[in-house]
């Protein structure tokens, strides 16, 4: 497949004409929040800088610091270069946290809330000539526990589970020049018992023309598959296209993390016979499915070894350092001998899911929780879970939804009746969005309805572990953490078992001080202990899949395969060694 720039902000979705806003921007922070009062965005001499997209909490941002800071002000004078002119300009984010108000030559033209998901803006009229100043104020709600935040603590100083906050621009900013009609989006659904690719088309511009053409070619290892030309009538098309070059009983051009094959789409947009838009992207032929209580890859039982990744780095917090920071930890995970990871209470960046499209990764994808249940919470991150289904709905990695993890948000679930409810609706929500992949209602414990049924469990004795998951009804009724598995009223049914947490074993191979949730003095010991925590799950005869808690160190935590700065703790091979207890599937 063809690889996109490695600064591209959106791989799967990629046009020649696009330009970078990241970089040096001034900045300052507004604590008395005085700055719409005054009209900070019509003139402010700004006191500092940030080079975005860092948070200013990050050492990349520049400034590093830790304190409250709940409003922060951004300006960037822009010189849109020549070759955009006379398109229309597209202004991107794509993430500001947590509440954003952008204004363009002084004129406001966009409100967001949301702080993990993208946002666009058309400013094509607010531009002067080829000047564009932007001017952004986010707003962060620092001590909110009914916030979606993920991992972002309420407290200045890192504590427990809980780590450095991400206020304001935390993703990339760019600029894109596009025709008057052009395509805004596309959905793919992959159809493997039929052998097809089911496209939606979404169309910007209020009035079609009456000579307005999409050609479609599909390719796939450099060959052409497919070459669609199709009238386009409404700002919504679809497209059902029959792939004939499946092999191997069909599994010869399917994506699996073995085989990440992946087809190469070009779309191209004619009006009156010319040329007006064009789009690079690629999709994975890929099924997941439970079938006869068994959880499948492509129609075949697969074992998901996984591992939790929380997604912070040493300098840049949630923001990656750079796109072969990205790479090197799906290789990392790769080479561990895991098959796919858990982004931990964070919407991924794009270029994340990108590389483990590429690379073959599966990934969950969840939802940055809140702490605290209200009715203001359940209007935002049903909103905000909605964007980052939509954002992230064609990428194959992407093999599960997890719009709750461990009752955060829901603390009172088991005895609550709105926030089962809720949890409900959460599933049904994502299940009518996207009916194509499983979803869990509330990874871990006290589950309303799941496809999968998950459990948390940070057990260390090897025997203990054997013992309780040996049967379905040993492992169901245990009480990991002193948590009913499911809520009073909604029992299991079935649902594959999935230990979605464990492990955690703290291993101090760097000079971060820090915890786990149980402790290892030496490689050997580590090691040891990996074993006995991670073999009785391979042997059990009921447990359909892991993941192992986790990936790096991070902050004050130690229990990563790795430290901080990504530095293995043992050699990666042994720990292979114990994962391919049972092998992937070929």
């Amino acid at each position: 497949m063809s690889q996109p720039r490695s600064d591209y902000p959106r791989p799967q979705f990629e046009r020649a004409g696009w330009m970078s806003l990241n970089g040096q921007w001034e900045f300052d922070f507004d604590d008395s929040s005085a700055g719409e009062q005054e009209q900070w965005y019509q003139q402010h001499t700004f006191t500092r800088t940030i080079q975005v997209p860092f948070a200013y909490q990050s050492a990349l941002s520049g400034i590093g610091e830790h304190h409250f800071h709940d409003v922060v002000w951004y300006r960037k004078q822009v010189k849109v270069p020549s070759h955009m002119a006379g398109n229309r300009l597209l202004l991107h984010f794509g993430a500001v946290d947590y509440a954003a108000t952008v204004w363009i030559n002084g004129q406001q033209v966009k409100v967001h809330e949301g702080g993990h998901t993208p946002f666009s803006i058309d400013i094509t009229e607010q531009v002067d000539g080829d000047r564009a100043d932007i001017v952004v104020r986010a707003q962060d709600f620092s001590k909110d526990l009914t916030l979606p935040r993920g991992k972002q603590y309420w407290k200045e100083q890192s504590a427990s589970i809980f780590y450095t906050r991400t206020t304001g621009i935390w993703q990339t900013v760019w600029l894109e020049a596009v025709s008057e009609t052009y395509l805004d989006k596309v959905k793919y659904t992959p159809d493997i018992d039929e052998n097809e690719i089911r496209i939606q088309l979404f169309i910007h511009n209020s009035q079609i023309s009456s000579d307005l053409y999409l050609q479609t070619k599909i390719s796939f290892d450099g060959k052409l598959v497919s070459d669609h030309r199709v009238r386009v009538r409404q700002a919504e098309e679809y497209l059902t296209i029959n792939l004939h070059d499946f092999a191997d009983h069909g599994l010869g051009a399917l994506w699996s993390p073995e085989k990440p094959n992946l087809y190469d789409i070009e779309f191209t947009l004619y009006d009156n016979g010319q040329e007006i838009d064009r789009v690079m992207s690629y999709f994975g032929m890929r099924k997941v499915s439970i079938i006869d209580g068994k959880l499948c890859l492509n129609n075949r039982p697969y074992y998901m070894k996984m591992v939790l990744d929380q997604g912070y780095y040493p300098d840049g917090n949630l923001t990656p350092p750079s796109d072969e920071a990205i790479k090197q930890d799906v290789e990392l995970t790769k080479e561990m001998g895991f098959n796919g990871a858990r982004k931990h209470q964070k919407i991924e960046d794009p270029r994340y899911h990108y590389w483990c499209d590429k690379l073959g990764l599966l990934v969950w994808g969840e939802m940055a929780n809140a702490y605290d249940y209200s009715n203001e919470y359940v209007k935002r991150i049903t909103h905000e879970w909605q964007e980052a289904i939509d954002r992230d709905y064609n990428h194959p990695c992407i093999v599960a939804w997890v719009p709750i993890n461990e009752s955060w948000g829901v603390p009172n679930i088991l005895n609550d009746s709105s926030q089962q409810q809720h949890a409900l609706s959460m599933y049904h929500l994502t299940k009518s969005i996207d009916p194509t992949r499983p979803v869990i209602s509330n990874d871990g414990w006290e589950h309303v309805k799941s496809d999968i049924c998950t459990i948390h469990d940070y057990e260390y004795r090897r025997e203990i572990l054997q013992e309780r998951y040996r049967t379905t009804e040993s492992a169901i009724g245990a009480k990991p953490s002193n948590r009913w598995i499911h809520v009073p009223g909604f029992p299991y049914e079935g649902a594959p078992i999935h230990i979605s947490e464990y492990g955690g074993i703290s291993y101090k191979k760097s000079d971060w001080e820090g915890w786990g949730y149980s402790a290892a003095e030496n490689d050997e010991d580590f090691l040891e202990r990996y074993k006995a925590v991670t073999q009785p799950l391979l042997q059990s005869p009921i447990v359909q899949g892991f993941c192992y808690t986790q990936l790096t160190d991070v902050e004050q935590e130690i229990n990563g395969l790795l430290t901080y700065d990504r530095k293995p703790k043992v050699p990666l091979a042994l720990i292979k060694e114990v994962n391919d207890g049972r092998p992937s599937a070929k």
